[in-house]
């Protein structure tokens, strides 16, 4: 059994390459696989190896005086989600290009304060918004949550001005671990808004402690599993979306081979072998003729 854990803090990193280069180092001692961003303005990253790996990376981790409060969310996997131990350099942490003041974020609720919004009068309910990435929210969401048409969490300010949300209407946003919820709460604050919170510990935290409630279908994880489960009774749900091939009901998402498409699409088995893992007819015949490009290329180095 492989453990993964997902983490964020946003923090002051004055260091950043020769801290990097020691994580690294520390990571591959310990022989985790994952991928970790580093930015002046924080970490995010997610990594994976067995019980006895993890919980020493977590001592690593919060030995160091900056990291000493982070909260780990944890999963569990059959295989490694990564192919390797990775760490970047960005310039955000998570890609958002607009500078928010994240000393004034939402305020953290519960879990268990996130489902009694649910038992509120309609007239008191606040407004629930998904601060992810549409393709993200088509497999699964909580119940009567807002979808924002955003490929990328970069356009959540036009989206959510979009909206034209009342600014005195509470709001209640989540996220996958809450890292995207810190910059959208704050630059929702800063818009005026003034009831603004955000579900702590986002998604995967909520499922461990209120699997079967109020979340519908699986959750889209940044890694080769693409979707994990939440609820306990996944296994028997009809899934929410269709292949986008047959119409069949199915809730498998592919990266499309074809790299100059390389968009996410929710496939079968079957058509996902009939495509050669493209997400359409046409995709598969450019992907199959840049193949047989780069044989010919091979062919020609090797004579």
């Amino acid at each position: 059994m492989i453990k993964i854990l997902l983490y964020y803090k946003y923090v002051n990193i004055n260091d950043i390459e020769s801290f990097k280069n020691k994580h690294l180092a520390d990571c591959e001692s310990l022989g985790l696989k994952g991928r970790i961003l580093l930015s002046a303005e924080g970490i995010n990253g997610s990594v994976s190896g067995t019980a006895q790996q993890t919980e020493s990376y977590k001592k690593l981790l919060t030995s160091d005086s900056r990291f000493s409060d982070i909260k780990f969310k944890e999963d569990d996997g059959v295989s490694h989600p990564f192919k390797r131990m990775i760490i970047k350099v960005k310039k955000e942490i998570v890609r958002f290009e607009h500078d928010v003041n994240l000393k004034n974020t939402g305020k953290h609720i519960s879990p268990k304060q996130f489902l009694e919004v649910y038992e509120l009068d309609d007239n008191d309910k606040p407004l629930i918004i998904d601060a992810r990435n549409n393709y993200e929210a088509r497999v699964g969401r909580f119940k009567d949550a807002v979808i924002l048409p955003i490929k990328t969490f970069s356009e959540f300010p036009k989206a959510i001005n979009d909206l034209n949300i009342p600014k005195n209407k509470p709001v209640v946003m989540y996220c996958t671990g809450g890292v995207r919820c810190e910059k959208a709460s704050a630059f929702m604050k800063e818009q005026g808004y003034n009831d603004v919170s955000q579900l702590s510990g986002g998604i995967l935290t909520f499922g461990k402690e209120f699997p079967d409630t109020v979340w519908e279908g699986k959750c889209f994880v940044f890694d080769k599993r693409l979707l994990s489960p939440i609820n306990k009774k996944d296994v028997n749900n009809i899934p929410l979306t269709s292949c986008e091939s047959c119409s069949i009901p199915c809730d498998l998402y592919k990266n499309c081979r074809n790299v100059t498409c390389d968009k996410y699409t929710i496939m079968c088995i079957s058509c996902d072998d009939k495509l050669a893992g493209n997400c359409s007819e046409k995709c598969k015949k450019e992907y199959l003729a840049s193949r047989e490009e780069r044989m010919e290329d091979e062919i020609e180095i090797k004579n």
